[in-house]
């Protein structure tokens, strides 16, 4: 195992700096609809709406730019994330080149899903020798329990959206926050496996998320506790592989970051370009960091919770 690096501060003096080498860089995540969302959800760790435009829509030539960059390196898989990723006009495109070099994963709310995007999605799948997958989030069994987290009608749209790409034989991974308490886990996995039964997907998998505690989150329920952070100790004996940071980067229209979550936190942003942010340990010292230490993996298309459902 890597142990964390000792960083330099001022003076003489030098402290523990928290940090997670990158071990390789098998995953490489695009923002590329920014900050930019159709729903305004009230868990959301980076504040996503129609209006948020802290960061801007990626264009193709810049992912493509990124995607050849990574050959040399060594990645291994490709995520799209945002914001909502189908807001981007060049969406079918940019998956069109990632599924040239890899396994390409999109995180959707499937509101915007008509058939005709779904039946494309499905051809650029078939005639690619790599997999494509789509990552749905559903925060709800129910419409009420669902649209008090995204907005009224979200729940309708995204199950229609859902029921588009199991039409088109896609196996959509399910994703959820958990808001409820941990001991009702297995109840509301079973009633997603219901609620999915009854448009056509008999074989869910599900993927259910602990909360974030920042953004939106933290107004909605709390924000982190000073003791909830990452120290020195606690990395001793720990496998940092299942810390996304160690084995992944996110590319943005406004440069490299450590991983999806901190997104827009300065320490976290790792360089300009991609050949320069391999070389850098990510920080730990984000709350947020406290959440992926204690669940590990929360970001990757399994496991952290649920599994696949039959």
């Amino acid at each position: 195992m890597m142990l964390p690096v000792l960083g330099e501060v001022k003076g003489n003096e030098t402290e523990a700096a928290v940090t997670a080498p990158l071990s390789a860089l098998d995953e490489l995540w695009f923002q590329v609809s920014g900050t930019v969302c159709n729903l305004r959800c009230t868990h959301c760790f980076i504040s996503c709406s129609p209006e948020n435009h802290s960061f801007w829509f990626m264009e193709r030539e810049q992912v493509r730019d990124a995607l050849e960059a990574s050959v040399p390196i060594g990645v291994k898989e490709y995520y799209f994330t945002g914001g909502e990723p189908f807001m981007n006009r060049e969406i079918e495109g940019i998956l069109e080149d990632a599924l040239q070099y890899g396994p390409t994963t999109v995180l959707t709310n499937a509101t915007i899903m008509p058939e005709r995007r779904a039946h494309r999605l499905a051809k650029l799948r078939d005639a690619s020798r790599h997999s494509l997958e789509l990552r749905v989030s559903l925060d709800g069994i129910t419409r009420e329990m669902n649209d008090a987290i995204r907005g009224e009608g979200a729940f309708d749209r995204c199950m229609a959206g859902v029921e588009t790409l199991v039409a088109q034989d896609f196996l959509p991974i399910i994703t959820c926050m958990r808001s409820w308490p941990e001991e009702e886990t297995d109840r509301m996995l079973a009633g997603f496996r219901k609620l999915l039964l009854s448009v056509g997907y008999d074989r869910p998998r599900l993927k259910i998320l602990p909360p974030l505690l920042i953004g939106e989150e933290a107004k909605r329920t709390r924000g982190y506790a000073d003791t909830e952070r990452i120290t020195h100790e606690m990395l001793e004996g720990y496998d940092l592989d299942q810390l996304l940071c160690s084995r992944a980067r996110l590319v943005t229209a406004d440069g490299i970051y450590a991983c999806p979550i901190l997104l827009g936190v300065p320490s976290a942003r790792m360089a300009g370009s991609l050949h320069e942010a391999v070389r850098a340990p990510a920080p730990l010292t984000h709350s947020a960091c406290f959440t992926c230490y204690m669940s590990g993996a929360i970001c990757s298309n399994m496991p952290a919770g649920g599994g696949e459902g039959h």
